[in-house]
């Protein structure tokens, strides 16, 4: 299977987090796409069948800027071509900021569900106030994904 990972970070959490989601997906036999600069045209160049967004947040809660632009491309073209795609999503955030925690994710997790695609398991929610190694705390979220995607 085809798989997108659509990666939104700041300081890099984030983004190894989908480098060690896309090693384990390509070791279950997936191919894997993941460009955290991605845009619109070469995402759908790759066909994706499936989706996977990992991002942090920032701010008041907002989407790192590297992923902005193909957070509105999507949302102001909605692609037919991902409709009835699997998919999940990984937020990544700090409980200390209370409402705004992961609210990167919930905003993709919004997006996909705009587009048609099929969540096959809840949002990870990975809390940097309780953990160093957020890549380690997703593999059992994860192997569950992979386990989906079947």
């Amino acid at each position: 299977m085809r798989i997108a990972i659509v990666c939104g970070s700041v300081y890099g959490s984030a983004e190894e987090v989908a480098r060690h989601a896309s090693a384990l997906l390509r070791a279950a036999g997936h191919e894997t796409f993941l460009n955290s600069r991605t845009a619109l045209p070469e995402l759908l160049a790759f066909e994706p069948q499936a989706l996977l967004a990992v991002t942090s947040t920032t701010g008041m809660g907002e989407l790192p800027d590297n992923i902005v632009p193909l957070y509105s491309q999507l949302r102001d073209q909605l692609p037919a071509s991902l409709r009835g795609l699997k998919g999940g999503v990984i937020g990544l955030g700090d409980a200390s900021y209370g409402d705004t925690f992961c609210a990167g994710g919930a905003q993709m997790r919004e997006l996909f569900a705009e587009l048609g695609v099929i969540e096959v398991q809840e949002m990870l929610h990975l809390d940097a106030s309780e953990s160093v190694t957020p890549e380690t705390d997703a593999e059992p979220w994860l192997q569950a994904f992979i386990t989906h995607l079947s």
